[in-house]
């Protein structure tokens, strides 16, 4: 099921006004890998695209998931010349929160001191962002908030089985923010559409069999690692490549436009072959994709939002192009989000 949403419905529509991210300091490099588990750095550049990625060092707390928000969150406040206080809303995409009790969201507005914001977390896997995205727009467009922070943040060294060569060599850790603004309806710099899904009958694709209300973390599970993530990666492909292409191309078609007309594709950093394939059924080359897998991995929710912040704060996005967001995440869960900047 996919969900469509129009600003030209509603007297408001939304705006993002600022970008920002954050990373752990410790870069961990393929031939670092290859001294844990049977890889090479050439095996694994030949199969993701990845070289290097960041990760967040246990304990120190700055590294935090949501210390990592916080950082990328004051510069996307400061980006879009908005404080803490002026916050109303804060939506917090991640999987891997501080503490199942608080809140990551809830933790964040307490070491940014947005104390007038309500905060929530949501679970949408790698889709969170864009899902976060598509809320912000529909509580904007209702008059209900004005100004929204969203979070795209994970930690996911901490659910990584670091003895499977297979998936270890894929994630990393890092934040995104973005603040979106209510804005006029009919103003051409804003949220265009948003288009979300999911398929539950998927789920063993990617999931992670203990920590939940159905299986404790007991002794057992622990040795086994079922509290790390488990995923069937050739599966995982095929959908990707489907799902990804299918929403790109809901929401262009929603719009009525062409691909060609799109200036810049942002996809989820998952593997840069599955980029690569979902490009060339998009038929767009890849001179307009943004990609920050190769020095960052699968970083989850904050995939999108860094490379999102980093064209923003070097140029290469500028005002009146279209960015057509494009997610797919455990659950298994999707979605695309176009947007005129």
């Amino acid at each position: 099921m996919n969900t469509t949403s129009h600003t030209l419905l509603s007297p408001y529509a939304s705006k993002i006004t600022g970008t920002g991210s954050a990373f752990p300091q410790e870069r961990l490099t393929n031939d670092d890998l290859a001294k844990k588990v049977d890889t090479s750095n050439e095996w694994i550049v030949e199969r993701t695209g990845i070289r290097e990625r960041r990760i967040s060092r246990p304990g120190l707390l700055d590294e935090q998931n949501s210390s990592l928000a916080c950082a990328a969150a004051l510069k996307a406040l400061e980006m879009a010349g908005k404080t803490p206080d002026q916050v109303d809303q804060i939506l917090y995409a991640t999987v891997t929160p501080d503490t199942l009790i608080p809140s990551a969201a809830c933790w964040l507005q307490k070491k940014l001191g947005a104390h007038r914001a309500w905060a929530v977390d949501l679970n949408a896997a790698c889709s969170g962002f864009v899902f976060a995205l598509s809320m912000a727009d529909q509580f904007i467009r209702s008059g209900h908030v004005k100004t929204s922070l969203i979070i795209g943040a994970d930690v996911l060294s901490s659910i990584t089985n670091w003895s499977d060569r297979g998936s270890c060599i894929l994630f990393g850790d890092g934040a995104g923010a973005a603040v979106i603004e209510r804005t006029d309806g009919h103003s051409p710099h804003r949220i265009l559409s948003t288009h979300l899904g999911s398929d539950g009958d998927l789920w063993e694709l990617f999931h992670m069999p203990a920590g939940g209300s159905n299986l404790e973390v007991t002794p057992d599970a622990y040795s086994k690692n079922l509290h790390k993530m488990n995923m069937k990666g050739k599966e995982i492909f095929k959908s990707a490549v489907r799902t990804l292409s299918d929403y790109a191309l809901l929401a262009i078609e929603s719009n009525q436009l062409k691909p060609e007309q799109i200036d810049w594709f942002i996809p989820h950093q998952a593997n840069l072959r599955i980029i690569e394939a979902v490009a060339k059924r998009l038929d767009m080359p890849m001179s307009k994709v943004l990609v920050n897998i190769d020095r960052f991995g699968n970083t989850s929710s904050a995939t999108v939002p860094t490379a999102m912040d980093e064209a923003v704060r070097d140029g290469r996005i500028q005002k009146g192009q279209l960015l057509l967001l494009d997610v797919f995440g455990a659950g298994l869960t999707y979605g695309s989000v176009l947007v005129r900047w």
